[in-house]
């Protein structure tokens, strides 16, 4: 767990919303991404732009061979980012290599450019969107990248969770993950969630705790077993409060509606197409 503190609001890496689910991304001055919630909250259509730049350095092959703890070292890099996405809260980093094939080797990752539509209608999306475009496999970066994908010495791709999107943004590691999938491998991944605040889920935990008392008080019908796994669950649930996943935090765009809709604008007349 990262707590951070000290830190001013907003942070560089951000997301400003508007009515009617129009939303955008910035680092700092530049606008990453456009955004807007689809009739009836079935998706969100987006388009990207050019610009953005990962909070992080650059890993190096002498790094990747040591293979060290990952979520320690995003997590310090983040700590002294000048364009990331911290603010003042809890933070979970931590190591994830499995997901459901659809994740990455399935549609549900973003590989065309700059416009695309995340659908939501079939309970949710969980995908990954790249924030810049995406290099062919035969690109020079991406086949040494390659090397390390079969040599097991790939360093983690940065996932960042965002609940407004119901899915991931790429932070870091975009070559990393085309190098991965070229070799038909899953990109090893730290991911970054905020967390609940403290009040929040100790809130929560009093609440359980009274219910859990409730619970000892009231006979529990049945075998003895049945009656330690009804009296095991309270503190099952109030253990994983402490990580329990909040949503993504975001902050008014200056200008509502008609600003967000000035840029939107702008973008269709540029590429009328997308």
């Amino acid at each position: 767990m990262l707590r951070v503190r000290g830190r001013a609001d907003p942070p560089p890496l951000r997301f400003e919303v508007a009515d009617a689910g129009r939303l955008l991304l910035r680092q700092g001055a530049r606008i990453l991404l456009l955004g807007r919630v689809t009739e009836g909250n079935q998706g969100v259509r987006l388009r990207r732009y050019e610009g953005y730049r990962s909070p992080v350095p650059p890993v190096r092959s002498a790094l990747m061979r040591e293979a060290g703890d990952w979520a320690h070292t995003y997590a310090r890099r983040l700590e002294e980012a000048p364009e990331g996405p911290l603010y003042e809260a809890r933070w979970h980093l931590g190591v994830r290599r499995r997901f459901p094939p659809y994740v990455w080797h399935g549609e549900d990752f973003v590989r065309e450019w700059p416009a695309c539509h995340l659908d939501w209608s079939a309970a949710g999306w969980n995908g990954v969107v790249p924030l810049r475009r995406l290099s062919p496999p035969d690109a020079a970066r991406v086949k040494a990248y390659r090397k390390h994908a079969r040599a097991g010495t790939l360093a983690p791709v940065l996932l960042w969770w965002v609940s407004c999107l119901d899915g991931w943004l790429l932070l870091d590691g975009h070559d990393r993950a085309v190098a991965a999938l070229a070799e038909g491998l899953t990109p090893p991944c730290v991911v970054l969630t905020r967390l609940s605040d403290e009040e929040d889920w100790r809130r929560e935990a009093d609440g359980a705790a009274e219910a859990y008392r409730l619970l000892l008080e009231r006979p529990v019908a049945g075998d003895e077993r049945r009656r330690q796994v009804v009296l095991r669950a309270p503190g099952d649930a109030m253990g994983a409060l402490p990580l329990q996943e909040a949503r993504t935090r975001s902050w008014p765009l200056a200008g509502g509606v008609p600003a967000w809709d000035a840029l939107a604008a702008r973008a269709v007349f540029q590429c009328p197409g997308d």
